[in-house]
């Protein structure tokens, strides 16, 4: 099968590109300047091109702070890109994954038969708190409208060897710092991208439409998930506590983003802890070669 992937040179699309290729796959991964999701022509251009069988979009405008100024931006790539997009495949008679985010909901946990906090599934009310979260609330159901055989997949808190992310910049602080500040009252699914595309490529190979929800298994702060990471990583560096109000960002972060999915078809992902493991290896070879 071939696949072209929009997106495909980010930090998702590095090890999507990988995971179809060990699949038996055939990836066709493409940037911005030659497919840009906001251009309707150039979804259709992109795809007349390629010819592929399948498409999954990884392009996103991720800046969760900046879309707070550029609304219109980053609802040009999340919202009225994803929807070019996916009319364009469709209308090539394509399956389309597309790739959203846990910052659909408000952070609000729900709550089980016992009172206590469970992790968020597809049939969850939404309620974004930000622009950013909005914009791709916006381009889950221009896709879902698009086509029946059409699927979104949210995901948490994703980190990569093929780009910046939250681990990235705990380890080089650890080497400039005694002590770091992480905010302890966000709770979330950390995801490693070298666990969610093949998980992508399977959904996509199962033929699975609709909606899902993909992230690392179990539930951690960012204060414990920094504590983790040191830990793993073997660095002395001292983890504080602080209060997202301590930490004030343009944009709102939701307090509680769990993710799991409530449908039989969708296979849970392994748990946080060994997506850091295996990024951490994928990083340490990497640096090593």
């Amino acid at each position: 099968m071939k696949i072209l992937i929009a997106g495909g040179h980010g930090m998702l699309g590095g090890d999507v590109q990988r995971a179809a290729a060990r699949a038996g796959h055939e990836p066709v991964a493409v940037a911005h300047a030659e497919l840009d999701v906001a251009d309707r022509d150039s979804a259709e251009r992109a795809l007349a091109t390629a010819k592929p069988d399948a498409v999954i979009n990884c392009a996103a405008w991720t800046d969760v702070d900046g879309a707070e100024s550029h609304p219109r931006q980053a609802a040009a790539v999340n919202a009225l890109g994803a929807g070019n997009l996916a009319r364009a495949a469709a209308h090539a008679g394509l399956p389309l994954v597309h790739v959203s985010t846990d910052y659909v909901f408000d952070g609000t946990p729900p709550l089980d038969g016992a009172g206590r906090p469970r992790p968020y599934v597809e049939s969850d009310p939404t309620g974004p708190l930000s622009v950013y979260g909005a914009t791709k609330l916006d381009g889950e159901r221009l896709v879902l409208a698009a086509s029946p055989a059409h699927l979104v997949v949210r995901t948490a808190w994703l980190f990569g060897i093929d780009g910046g992310n939250f681990v990235a910049t705990m380890l080089r602080l650890a080497q400039e710092r005694e002590a770091v500040q992480v905010v302890d009252d966000q709770t979330g699914s950390p995801t490693w991208t070298g666990h969610l595309a093949p998980a992508l490529i399977g959904l996509l190979e199962r033929e699975v439409s609709g909606l899902a929800h993909l992230a690392g298994g179990g539930a951690v702060s960012w204060n414990g998930f920094a504590e983790e990471i040191f830990r793993q990583a073997e660095k002395e560096c001292e983890v504080r506590a602080v209060g997202s109000a301590q930490m004030a960002r343009p944009a709102p972060r939701p307090a509680w983003s769990v993710l799991a999915s409530e449908r039989a078809e969708v296979l849970p992902m392994p748990d946080w802890r060994d997506g850091l493991a295996g990024y951490l290896a994928a990083r340490d070879g990497m640096m090593r070669a």
